[in-house]
């Protein structure tokens, strides 16, 4: 599979971001449908049902929103903190940045597999672990600087595409297309996953997100 990735860095480094554009579908679905309907990657969707919440919506959480909020951002501040300074491209703290995240999902998997009643305290730690590898997951995307490819939203790349189709440029569609479809396709796996459990859901998430840290680093060498 590694050896299978394009040498290039320009068609290498989107294949790298699709990858974790996929198991952020993976772990938003296990997430909200198995961790009290919050996200770990989407902090719109987060904003959303904290202001819900908020407005006293009956059956909208406000307590996991806003924790994932706060992790998130702490996430991405010490992503970016690690990062600075970094060029644009795949780098070693690059690598050092995805692996980091790759193992705390690899916890939170392990977390829920020792815990299946998902209590309280359990919960709200998983809940922490994804969303502050999501914000470092994202800060380091956005490090490497590939467009319309953020690996947690694509709100702005279906914007783009569409005002790009309607002003008559298509250069780009194919990978924004391709993003949108890559995170609902993570969704629908997680979805899957989760009719087994939810640790093996976060389990595979991580194993992903660990594989593209080594073929980031192998293509560095």
């Amino acid at each position: 599979m590694l050896d299978a990735l394009p040498q290039d860095p320009a068609r290498r480094e989107p294949a790298l971001m699709f990858v974790l554009t996929f198991s952020t579908g993976m772990i938003d679905a296990a997430a909200y449908l198995d961790l009290g309907s919050v996200f770990a990657g989407n902090m719109t969707g987060n904003v959303l049902i904290l202001g819900m919440g908020l407005g006293r919506a009956s059956g909208v959480p406000v307590a996991g929103p806003a924790l994932a909020l706060l992790l998130f951002t702490l996430g991405a501040a010490l992503g970016g903190r690690l990062l600075r300074g970094s060029p644009q491209h795949w780098t070693p703290k690059t690598t050092v940045a995805v692996v980091v995240t790759g193992a705390a999902v690899g916890v939170a998997a392990l977390l829920t597999a020792l815990a299946p009643e998902h209590g309280g305290a359990v919960r709200a730690g998983t809940v922490a672990l994804l969303s502050s590898a999501m914000g470092l997951q994202a800060a380091a995307a956005r490090q490497v600087g590939v467009a319309d490819i953020t690996t947690v939203v694509v709100t702005s790349t279906i914007t783009r595409l569409a005002a790009d189709l309607g002003g008559g440029d298509a250069s780009r569609w194919p990978r924004r297309v391709v993003a949108v479809a890559v995170i609902c396709a993570g969704a629908v796996a997680g979805a899957l996953l989760l009719r087994v459990g939810v640790a093996l859901a976060l389990g595979v998430a991580a194993a992903l997100v660990l594989t593209v840290a080594v073929a980031g680093a192998r293509a560095r060498r």
